[in-house]
């Protein structure tokens, strides 16, 4: 049997993702495609090393703050990304020394966010780190998504509270316990509506990575644009 593939959705290494049985229509673009909900977790040792999204595509990685987010970016995107620790390492060095954190936050928020509209301008697939609780990044991508002719995508990091902040720990640098809870209570509402195959407004896919699936990830990239803008 022949099966269908496209390049809207994610694809793991050689294994792409086919078209959804039923999906509905739409007159001006033809046929629509359901969300879809790739669950790595516990594959033990059988997870791909590699994910492609198309061209125009974003990324976000979520997950509990420590869960590996910026390790994984760091190791697993060639290309480009915008990584909200990035930023804070950057002031940081300017201003630690200096000033408490929480003096300098919202200034470190502000030039993240400008760098992602720098980002986006591009036009071209980006990968994102989700600051946490921001659902309204989240709208603002999916937007941007289809404005470019993309498909916003999550990838969610999903790691036990204490494993999460064991990472704190490791980085030296943690959040408050108050952050914490709310980050929790954030995180798992959003695990949970995954789960269910209930996606955020806008995302066309997830996919939900255990810390074994997210070491054995080593590339998060996008498929060359077939015929690019003159």
């Amino acid at each position: 049997m022949t099966v269908k593939t496209t390049t809207v959705y994610a694809t793991t290494t050689g294994v792409a993702v086919p078209e959804q049985p039923g999906a509905p229509t739409c007159d001006a673009c033809g046929p629509l495609r359901a969300a879809v909900v790739r669950d790595l977790r516990d594959r033990a040792g059988r997870s791909p090393r590699g994910l492609t999204f198309a061209a125009r595509d974003l990324v976000v990685v979520t997950g509990l703050p420590g869960s590996g987010k910026s390790t994984l970016m760091r190791r697993a995107v060639p290309g480009a990304r915008v990584d909200s620790q990035d930023t804070r390492d950057r002031w940081d060095a300017r201003l630690a020394r200096f000033l408490p954190h929480a003096f300098y936050r919202p200034l470190v928020r502000l030039a993240h966010y400008a760098g992602l509209r720098r980002a986006l301008r591009a036009g071209t697939g980006v990968v994102v780190h989700d600051c946490g609780t921001q659902a309204w990044v989240r709208t603002w991508l999916a937007r941007e998504a289809r404005r470019r002719g993309g498909t916003l995508h999550l990838l969610l990091l999903d790691v036990t509270p204490d494993t999460a902040l064991a990472g704190q720990h490791e980085r030296g640098r943690g959040v408050s316990r108050y952050a914490f809870r709310r980050h929790r209570r954030a995180n798992h509402r959003l695990l949970h509506a995954i789960e269910r195959g209930d996606l955020p407004g806008g995302c066309g896919s997830a996919i939900l990575l255990d810390r074994d699936a997210a070491d054995v990830l080593r590339r998060i990239d996008f498929a060359p644009e077939e015929n690019p803008a003159p």
